[in-house]
């Protein structure tokens, strides 16, 4: 069999899929991506696509992100077309279609089945934007959000088959198209993101040496945003560490907001912070991005984890942490409370309240039996949910099932 799969950050959400297939040494798998930041997976070809230009300067900015989707949709089949030329025609395609890679593969191949994975809908009202009753956008925020969608409804209705994470990010979609689309996550290895009781964290690497303390607080994300609480965090263990002189806190990512609003680029979130009372240097330390086996070595020595959310995509972050069996403080916000319930498997803290955050964390602190049962019950709501194992097999039934 020919795969095809469409991601432009190589392998994105197609890692533990496509490393199967591959794995299997029965199929030619192949993947096309803008870039591989030097990543290999064995039994997967890695082709690499690149839009001509950028979209136009002084692009309207109600269309710009569709400019850019169009590009990326046309250096896709370009990078088709000599595969094609070279003998490969896929079976079925299998692609994200956040950014425009899979726009125009059914022009190419009609026949083909293509697999379209959904991982977010724009609204300017009741998520990720304007959630809270206080948020209130402008004419101008509605009709830029409304046109950001342009190229996932073309996807909507090109797609054969239509998958989303969780029942969350399902709920965005348009009534028309949301009973279309199956929830099924990539899955998590939990034989990989296992607890260790009694683990000590020693990452000589970024010069960390926690082995002798007592609680240490974690907060994973990729960059230091607004979207993933990273303010109301800061604000939280300002209250905390007052409170707690034996607990240390270790944040991981770097100061780049990803998502939503950006700091300035000249200050990032130091000044930021600092202008809000900065914090203490001695317990608060900062890793920068960590390798693989550090970031295991951190949540398995974590003895409360954090992770905060706007009601926006979940990270996997949460759900690895999870299956460490950390004792999870969460925010009280949909795409967390599809996961977590409140005294069940986690904690859960009014996301725009730093107080109740810091009361959360020190409520687990405090009771080390909450913590055990907590971070028990969160590895077994992974295994139920989410484990790798049955995600795969899912994937692999969707696929074959297109083909039919």
């Amino acid at each position: 069999m020919n795969f095809l799969f469409l991601h432009p950050n190589f392998p994105g959400q197609y890692l533990q899929l496509s490393r199967y297939l591959g794995h299997t040494g029965r199929h030619n798998v192949m993947f096309l991506s803008a870039g591989t930041n030097g990543s290999r997976l064995q039994g997967v070809q890695v082709g690499i696509y690149k839009p001509k230009r950028k979209a136009t300067k002084g692009v309207h900015h109600y269309i710009k992100m569709t400019e850019e989707a169009v590009l990326d949709g046309q250096a896709v089949v370009r990078a088709l077309d000599v595969l094609r030329q070279k003998g490969f025609v896929p079976d079925v395609i299998v692609g994200h279609t956040g950014w425009g890679s899979t726009l125009y593969v059914k022009d190419m191949y009609p026949k083909v089945p293509l697999i379209g994975y959904f991982e977010w809908y724009y609204s300017a009202r009741g998520a990720d934007v304007y959630y809270w009753p206080d948020e209130e956008p402008s004419m101008d925020d509605k009709m830029r959000i409304r046109s950001m969608n342009a190229h996932h409804l073309v996807n909507l209705q090109a797609c054969d088959v239509r998958y989303t994470p969780t029942q969350w990010q399902k709920s965005q979609f348009p009534d028309e198209y949301r009973d279309s689309l199956r929830v099924l996550h990539e899955g998590i290895e939990t034989d990989y993101f296992h607890p260790i009781t009694g683990a000590k964290l020693n990452l000589p690497r970024v010069k960390l040496d926690l082995t002798e303390a007592e609680e240490i607080v974690t907060y994973v994300s990729r960059g230091f945003e607004p979207y993933r609480g990273f303010p109301q965090f800061m604000d939280a263990i300002r209250i905390l560490l007052k409170e707690r002189p034996k607990c240390h806190v270790v944040i991981v990512g770097i100061d780049k907001a990803f998502y939503g609003p950006q700091y300035s680029k000249e200050e990032g979130f130091a000044k930021y912070e600092q202008d809000k009372g900065g914090f203490d240097k001695e317990r608060v330390h900062f890793t920068g991005h960590l390798e693989r086996d550090e970031y295991l070595l951190l949540l398995q020595a974590a003895t409360v984890h954090v992770y905060l959310t706007r009601p926006f995509i979940l990270s996997w972050s949460c759900l690895e942490a999870m299956a460490a069996g950390c004792c999870l403080v969460g925010s009280a916000t949909p795409p967390v409370e599809e996961v977590v319930e409140d005294g069940v498997n986690g904690l859960l803290a009014n996301f725009r309240r730093p107080e109740h955050i810091a009361f959360r964390i020190k409520e687990a602190l405090e009771d080390k039996a909450l913590r055990e049962r907590l971070g028990r019950a969160a590895r077994e709501t992974i295994l139920e949910r989410f484990d790798l194992k049955d995600c795969l097999k899912q994937q692999i039934d969707m696929i074959y099932g297109a083909m039919k």
